[in-house]
């Protein structure tokens, strides 16, 4: 379908009301600095999604009250890409329109999923942004020599073995089934956890695949049972999270329910009600209830009149990465902001941020929650 900018949802990053006093940081006034925050907005992901956003608009609006940018005010743009490839593949194509009709652009917070990621960094390459995805954790991502990429959250290379290592040896589980939502981020989380398990001697006794989003998995159970498994690792999202463990525990299977970060949303607690109760789930960022004080949950509330998501703190840090390069460069070059980005140690609400060459974090932290 197509789309203009004009009719995206734009959501500015204003200074709170009040008198700044003289001794304070002078208000920006070369204008506006975009960046856009490209994730589902609408459709079965757009609580992930919209919660990337409001930690991304957190950030900007402490960062203007600081003076913003270089003297310029930071815009914040969320536009939707629907969880759907093609609709990302539009939307990268809408940004570099306006990167090249002049408006001016510092770059992309996003995509959200690894599929979407992959769709949109064919187009970002090329354009004088500065790309940071806050999620999307297929490795493949960066392999591919882009120079203006980089991460927030650990790779799927990071999280599979760890995940591995701790079903066999942490909860030692020895019938393991795995399922996996298909799709890119499905397809390859499986793959990472195969290899994984095969190393530790615990090959999977089934490997199953489920369709995205949908309404039911019910076919699959008669599998899983008969696997006679004492755990189960799902790489998929909470849609798939909270349709499939509920359907398990009304057939009767109580084996150790494990999830993959893609579970890691309180919808998917909601979604799944009483059987939440003792499930895993793995994080490729730490949970804001753990990191962020009371101070950062009132700003949040107040910019976004709602509570944050487990990923507010993900487009938080990924703004304030991207701010962070700037400073350094002491310019909106994406070209010095990538080199300064390689260089220095950076503080965010997700813990210290180095990055390697290819733009992956050099410390890939996992989390395990229960």
């Amino acid at each position: 379908m197509s789309r203009t900018l004009a009719s995206m949802v734009v959501v500015g990053a204003l200074l709170l009301s009040g008198v700044v006093s003289s001794c304070g940081p002078s208000a920006p006034s070369k204008g506006d600095l975009t960046v856009y925050v490209a994730a589902p907005l609408s459709g079965w992901q757009a609580d992930g999604g919209q919660t990337v956003v409001g930690g991304v608009r957190l950030a900007a609006q402490e960062i203007n009250q600081r003076g913003g940018l270089l003297g310029y005010r930071v815009k914040v743009v969320g536009i939707d890409d629907e969880a759907d490839s093609d609709v990302a593949a539009e939307v990268a194509n809408e940004i570099a329109e306006a990167v090249r009709g002049g408006e001016r652009v510092l770059g992309v917070i996003g995509h959200y999923n690894s599929g979407q990621a992959a769709a949109g960094l064919k187009v970002y390459k090329d354009l004088p942004i500065i790309v940071i995805t806050p999620t999307a954790s297929d490795p493949s991502l960066t392999q591919q020599g882009y120079r203006n990429f980089f991460r927030v959250n650990a790779t799927d290379a990071a999280q599979g073995p760890y995940d591995a290592d701790f079903l066999v040896n942490g909860l030692g589980a020895q019938r393991i089934v795995l399922v996996y939502a298909q799709n890119e981020y499905g397809e390859g989380l499986r793959a990472q956890m195969e290899a994984a398990l095969d190393s530790l001697g615990r090959a999977p006794v089934e490997v199953i695949a489920i369709e995205e989003a949908a309404d039911s998995h019910a076919q699959v159970i008669p599998r899983i049972k008969a696997a006679d498994p004492d755990a189960i690792f799902l790489a998929g999202y909470e849609t798939e999270g909270y349709i499939l463990l509920p359907e398990l525990r009304e057939a009767g299977i109580e084996a150790t329910f494990m999830a993959s970060d893609g579970c890691f949303l309180y919808e998917f607690i909601d979604g799944s009600a009483k059987w939440a109760e003792g499930v895993y789930v793995s994080g490729i960022t730490p949970d804001p209830k753990v990191v962020a004080d009371e101070r950062w949950w009132q700003a949040y509330r107040a910019v976004e009149s709602r509570n944050p998501g487990t990923y507010s703190i993900a487009g938080y840090s990924a703004m304030t990465v991207m701010a962070t390069g700037v400073t350094h460069a002491r310019s909106l070059d994406a070209a010095a902001i990538s080199q300064a980005l390689r260089e220095i140690d950076i503080s965010t609400l997700i813990g210290p941020v180095r990055y390697d060459d290819k733009g992956d974090l050099t410390d890939q932290r996992v989390y395990i929650f229960q």
